[in-house]
């Protein structure tokens, strides 16, 4: 064996003692890592004949990395949706490559991490009050699982034209709906062949990102004859608004369609008895997307995407390896490589079972009714001040603001993540530049809603 490599294993125990200090001492500094690096310069790496051994890699990442990280897993990083890292997803994640398994089949291989995800995807079922007439996996993130969910999409469309799109490619038929879909929709769509540029818009409700069913209905009258594919949304990226899922799955009722629901963090507004009217309905879908590195608090990277049984047939036909006889008849033998898009997978689902089981119903429920409290606290904050506004109502968890003085709103932002306290993004409303704020850190509390960071800020413009 390579002497490196020999030392390494001969010295396994003291290297994950190393590691467990080294990530113990990252963890209890977060509150105070700067949530934004200006300075990002590093000294290139040189690739040596022999090896430095993992010890002495760690201790030169430490030294020369390590203090460029920001702390995105932290309880101020509002940027984008970035949910932490819980303690027990932390040990189901430090575990899943220790076990390294490569998670396909419940049986014949003598590897029960299929099984686990299984029971896995029954638990977040029951976490987010779903029937369990739906059938799932673990991908890496919303964009895989709209993939997915949306792949099945097109072979259901295809079977209601008589074809089978897997086998015989894209048929122009086939007609994708939508109000305000996520860009990771958008990319799925393009990389399933629709194009992203051929979807058919669905007007918004006034003032709203929300589906206008009375449009959304004229849509369907006017496209009968031809293969609808519906993306709804379980809350918007910019404003957190849903969709009538209930309307939407009436409609199902009078005109055929696939109902996809990207769902990616908002699904978790099943959690809280004030708010899963939310998502009422949407155990009708035919797809729904939920991320789990957002606001489950997973590391990445972490999503499922859940189709219902009745469409497992279509699902098989649209990954089914086919063309390999040592994998096993799919209708025999069930294995996740006949159920989605990838063949090699780490045991994602471990650090999910980890957190279910950890903490309950009840700890997602405090999780997400927290980050929304804190949202809340925060918006009242910005609607007094004479300073700021709000640029929409705080549905849930995201607050989106500006300047009164439109015009120093960018500038404003860039000062303010500048100086790494806290981190925020941009995004536009209504053709104006505004600032948006996702809450979805089980770390967060009242105590992080920097006010004073806002008008330190100001008087820095």
């Amino acid at each position: 064996m390579n002497d490196a490599l020999k030392t390494d294993l001969d010295d396994i125990a003291l290297i994950l003692e190393e590691i467990k200090r080294s990530s113990v001492d990252y963890l209890n500094e977060i509150n105070e890592i700067p949530t934004t690096r200006i300075d990002q310069q590093v000294e290139p790496a040189t690739l040596h004949e022999a090896g430095l051994g993992t010890s002495k890699t760690l201790a030169l990442f430490n030294d020369n990395r390590r203090k460029l990280m920001v702390s995105s897993a932290g309880p101020r990083y509002w940027g984008f949706v970035v949910g932490g890292v819980t303690p027990a997803a932390l040990a189901g994640d430090w575990l899943t490559p220790v076990f390294d398994q490569n998670t396909q089949s419940t049986q014949g291989n003598g590897d029960i991490s299929a099984i686990v995800e299984l029971e896995t995807i029954r638990l977040m079922a029951q976490l987010l009050g779903l029937p369990d007439t739906f059938h799932g996996g673990f991908v890496t993130g919303a964009t895989m699982s709209n993939f997915s969910c949306l792949a099945v999409g097109r072979q259901w469309a295809g079977m209601q034209l008589g074809k089978d799109i897997a086998r015989d490619g894209m048929d122009k038929e086939i007609v994708v709906l939508a109000a305000t879909p996520h860009s990771s929709v958008i990319k799925s769509l393009s990389m399933l062949g629709f194009g992203s540029n051929n979807i058919v818009a669905v007007n918004n409700l006034s003032g709203r990102e929300a589906i206008d069913l009375y449009d959304l209905e004229q849509k369907l009258i006017d496209l009968q004859g031809r293969s609808v594919i519906l993306n709804c949304s379980a809350g918007t990226v910019n404003t957190v608004d849903f969709d009538d899922l209930a309307a939407i799955s009436s409609l199902k009722k009078k005109y055929k369609f696939w109902m996809h629901v990207d769902a990616a963090f908002g699904g978790f507004a099943a959690c809280s008895e004030h708010y899963k009217h939310l998502v009422s309905g949407w155990e009708f879908a035919d797809s729904i997307t939920i991320d789990c590195h957002k606001w489950m608090n997973l590391p990445y990277d972490s999503a499922v995407f859940l189709v219902q049984k009745a469409h497992q047939k279509l699902q098989v036909q649209t990954f089914q390896n086919s063309n390999a006889p040592y994998l096993g008849n799919p209708d025999e033998n069930f294995s996740y490589l006949n159920f989605l898009p990838e063949n090699s997978r780490r045991f994602r689902a471990l650090p999910a079972w980890f957190s279910l089981m950890a903490y309950g119903k009840a700890g997602f429920r405090w999780i997400v009714e927290n980050n929304i409290d804190c949202a809340q606290q925060f918006g009242r904050y910005l609607a007094d001040s004479a300073e700021f506004e709000l640029t929409a109502p705080v549905r849930l968890n995201v607050v989106c603001f500006r300047l009164n003085e439109k015009e120093k709103t960018a500038r404003f932002l860039d000062v303010y993540n500048k100086r790494g306290k806290v981190f925020m993004t941009a995004t536009v409303l209504n053709g104006e530049m505004c600032i948006r704020t996702a809450f979805v850190n089980y770390r967060t509390s009242d105590k992080d809603i920097a006010i004073r960071e806002l008008e330190e800020t100001l008087k820095l413009l």
